[in-house]
């Protein structure tokens, strides 16, 4: 139970990143952010709960899916900062985007632990995932609207939001859990 737990903490690091983002955005409120992280949990409790439902379904190791699911979306991130980028003014509309995004990627982490601690999954996996957003993309809010955080370059969210998922691909490919 205490690894399902860390893993939470662990994948949720990107959301950090994502604070960052929606802090460097002048027209993002704190509270956009609680509407995200509400959404967000919503949708990671219902990932828990029809992650059950697939896994039954799968007739192979399922660590396998959320190990290439994740190293791929880790990939995409790194990637993606070397897109050239068209500058836009922030809008309701990117926010909502965003938020979309890191509630569905927490919808995917969430039924990727549940597939890996099956069968003994609890209510903690899809909390902590949540919770973990929350803290990391506020706390990470709320820095960048210091002035030392708005110097960071946008590569550097990018290519350690992807890191962290790429590395927990690889421990969900690797690394026996018991």
């Amino acid at each position: 139970m205490l690894m399902s737990v860390v893993s939470g903490l662990v994948v949720s690091v990107d959301a950090f990143f994502i604070g960052v983002s929606l802090g460097l955005q002048k027209q993002c409120k704190f509270l956009h952010l609680v509407i995200i992280s509400a959404f967000l949990f919503g949708l990671c409790m219902l990932g828990f709960f029809i992650a059950e439902q697939v896994y039954e379904r799968i007739p192979f190791d399922p660590d396998f899916i959320v190990g290439f699911a994740f190293i791929a979306l880790g990939l995409w991130c790194v990637l993606h900062c070397f897109l050239p980028e068209r500058e836009k003014a922030a809008s309701l509309q990117s926010i909502a985007l965003v938020g979309l995004v890191m509630s569905g990627e927490a919808m995917l982490i969430t039924m990727g632990l549940a597939f890996i601690f099956q069968p003994h999954a609890t209510l903690l996996i899809p909390v902590t995932v949540a919770l973990a957003h929350f803290a990391y993309s506020a706390l990470s809010f709320c820095l960048a609207r210091t002035r030392h955080v708005r110097r960071m370059p946008v590569a550097v969210s990018h290519v350690v939001s992807g890191l962290a998922l790429i590395i927990y691909g690889l421990m969900a490919l690797f690394v026996e859990i018991w």
